[in-house]
């Protein structure tokens, strides 16, 4: 699976679990998480890689108590479950994996 369809179905769950996604071009200054008037937002910056917008995306999910996985990849699940700092090492490895099988 690629980063792009990765995002992307990382953004359906974080829809899913109450955030509301802003996404725009912030050069470079990065995104993240946080809840206003009890209100959750994702901001994402666009000028940044597929890959740093996932391990925003990530981020917040992890911050969630409950999240419904039944229905995402087993890839986004593993995801979830690695260390922040070892994310983006890990979800290229599966990808690696999966395009050798």
């Amino acid at each position: 699976m690629h980063t792009a369809q990765l995002l992307s179905q990382a953004l359906d769950l974080t829809r899913r679990a109450g955030y509301q996604i802003r996404e725009e071009a912030l050069e470079g200054a990065g995104g993240g998480h946080c809840t206003i008037r009890g209100q959750k937002w994702l901001l994402l910056d666009l000028t940044q890689p597929h890959r740093e917008q996932l391990n925003d995306v990530l981020d917040a999910l992890r911050s969630e108590p409950r999240l419904e996985l039944s229905d995402v990849s087993e890839i986004l699940v593993e995801s979830l479950r690695v260390p922040k700092q070892d994310q983006a090492r890990q979800v290229e490895s599966k990808q690696d994996q999966r395009r050798a099988a």
